[in-house]
């Protein structure tokens, strides 16, 4: 990296640290009822909510009630986004016209953006309307986000919490963390995104001339949307001149903040973060990147605070940060050494196909990684156009069950799944029963866990091996062989861990993706949650236990770098055999030609 490079990436993990802090107290107060500087002006408004829909702030729910409130409130929200995209064409502002989605693109769409996922098998410009872009998809940021995180509210009370069967109030929960945090921060980010040239409007699309016509081959498509292609497989193209170009609108910055600060990255446009209405400078390039981490990463200090040990939140951010370092490093460095195919045509130097000069090859490869880390699917590189090595750093941790910082919420009570099972094999090792903050781990705590942290994994590869086999989705391949393949476990590796973003170069908008990929975003989801508040309430019951002379100290440097082990053998065991057959034989394939 040049000095530029260097300065910019320092003084960015400088930033962010120096606010986990203050952040993470910040909504461990939220959480905990306390005053907080906002409670002058937002306690009125939250009892005025609670007034209206008739909630009782002090009753508080044991595990089951808490995920039938979660798990239905999210449903009725789904079925009203689902009902709105197929009514769309008959809604208001939709200055454009834009039709209605069919049904099995509405029934993917619904649960994308329900499941914090916000897969897109759409072009967003081109297909969805201003009222859907804010009534929908920007009010599921905001839910879908929140619900994440008062799932993991949730489970750091079972674990600080004891003979008790209460985790607190879903609603009160999943009020807090979008009036206290998320709309208060989304507010102030939309307005220095607005600074920075993100539009924010209501205005019809502009048509302009151009100053020159341009005349391009274009594919053709069929009414599907899908690439035509002729006898041998070849994408059949059409030539067209072009004599004006049409410039899209809308409220943009608005729901950029929030797509960024929830870890939703569901984009405006078809380009996401790379657009330069989304994202106009390497200012708002890292602030963007700040707003994907800065929640995830407090939430580790706000579970320290609560669990009356700041030291394991610390421990738990130096595993994610360490990861996240590794994964930048080495994709900078792939991506910087470029491509031996290319290099041999006469072009040497760093691979910059796919990214945005004006972020340079260190602000697209810390946005490529932050972005899958954790659940946000905003990228501003495309990630099909990475070397097979640069690739892999992304989907990798895509596969890792996106700890690294994982998504709002997510992240937080994945990792803690994956501290339990750390803990259980450490104890199994020294001849000890495990425990963590003073709680027993037993059988029931270890199944919740497998379940929360393998879920994704075997949805991942059961799809993937049947979309192999299925004539309409290996036709969805633009790319054969091994790059084929990386995009297809890719599609499903971020479906199922509720990521979002794509390797491209497979269309998606097929029957089959949009079923199968719905059916992965929704047991990805809430399978995981489940998992999560019952592990939560078994712990909540349990008496505390205090430490001994043989308790495992669990906020040192040996069990931060067990735990790391531990995640990265997870991942191995899983999914090798796949990454072989996908981005490692073909980088093996590019070195070697």
């Amino acid at each position: 990296m040049n000095a530029y490079e260097w300065a910019e990436t320092i003084v960015f993990f400088t930033v962010l640290l120096a606010l986990v802090k203050p952040f993470g107290s910040y909504m461990a107060r939220v959480y905990q009822g306390e005053r907080t500087v906002l409670s002058p002006l937002l306690v009125p408004c939250e009892s005025l909510l609670y007034r209206l829909c008739g909630v009782n702030r002090d009753e508080e729910m044991g595990w089951k009630r808490y995920a039938v409130g979660l798990i239905l409130f999210n449903l009725l929200t789904g079925v009203v986004l689902f009902a709105m995209l197929l009514l769309q064409g008959v809604l208001p502002l939709n200055p454009q016209k834009m039709p209605a989605f069919s049904w099995s693109l509405s029934l993917n769409t619904a649960i994308s953006f329900m499941t914090n996922t916000n897969w897109q098998n759409y072009a967003g410009e081109s297909a969805a309307s201003y009222f859907t872009q804010m009534c929908g998809f920007a009010v599921h940021n905001f839910t879908s986000a929140a619900t994440g995180m008062v799932v993991a509210i949730a489970l750091i009370r079972g674990f600080v919490r004891r003979r008790t069967s209460h985790l607190g109030n879903f609603w009160v929960d999943l009020t807090r963390s979008t009036l206290y945090i998320l709309l208060p921060l989304s507010l102030v980010f939309a307005v220095f995104l607005v600074s920075q040239g993100v539009i924010q409007n209501f205005s019809a699309y502009k048509t302009v001339p151009l100053v020159q016509s341009v005349t391009y081959d274009k594919p053709k498509l069929d009414d599907s949307g899908n690439a035509i292609k002729d006898a041998k497989g070849n994408p059949v193209t059409e030539s067209v001149t072009a004599n004006e170009v049409t410039i899209p609108m809308g409220p943009v910055a608005s729901q950029e903040a929030i797509k960024e600060l929830g870890t939703n990255g569901g984009g405006f446009f078809n380009a996401n973060s790379s657009h330069p209405y989304e994202n106009p400078t390497p200012l708002s390039n890292m602030v963007e990147i700040f707003l994907i981490l800065l929640i995830s990463g407090s939430l580790t200090y706000t579970f320290g605070l609560m669990a009356g040990n700041p030291r394991q939140g610390w421990a738990l951010l130096a595993v994610m940060l360490a990861i996240l370092v590794f994964t930048m490093a080495v994709l900078y460095r792939a991506e910087a050494t470029g491509n031996p195919l290319v290099a041999k045509l006469g072009v040497h130097g760093i691979n910059m196909e796919g990214k945005e000069t004006r972020f340079g090859l260190a602000g697209s490869a810390l946005f490529a990684v932050a972005t899958t880390g954790t659940s946000c699917g905003a990228v501003n590189t495309m990630h099909d156009s990475l070397t097979p090595l640069g690739g892999l750093m992304p989907l990798s941790l895509i596969l890792l069950s996106e700890v690294v910082f994982g998504g709002v919420g997510t992240g937080l009570y994945t990792m803690l799944a994956f501290v339990v099972i750390a803990v259980f094999i450490a104890g199994l090792m020294i001849g000890r029963t495990p425990e963590f903050l003073g709680k027993k781990i037993e059988v029931r705590e270890m199944w919740m866990s497998i379940l929360a942290v393998l879920t994704a994994g075997i949805l991942i590869l059961v799809f993937s091996g049947i979309a192999m086999v299925v004539p309409s989705a290996v036709s969805s391949m633009a790319n054969p062989g091994a790059h084929g393949l990386s995009e297809v476990l890719y599609a499903f590796a971020s479906m199922s861990n509720n990521n979002g973003s794509a390797f491209a170069g497979l269309s998606g908008n097929t029957l089959f993706y949009n079923v199968t990929g719905a059916i992965c975003m929704f047991l990805g989801r809430f399978a995981p949650i489940l998992a999560s508040l019952a592990m939560a309430g078994s712990l909540a019951e349990k008496k505390y236990v205090p430490p001994s002379l043989g308790t495992l100290p669990t906020d040192k440097v040996p069990f931060a770098l067990w735990l790391t082990l531990v995640i990265l053998i997870v991942g191995a065991l899983t999914f090798f055999p796949a990454l072989s057959m996908g981005p490692i034989v073909e980088q093996l394939q590019m070195v070697g030609q």
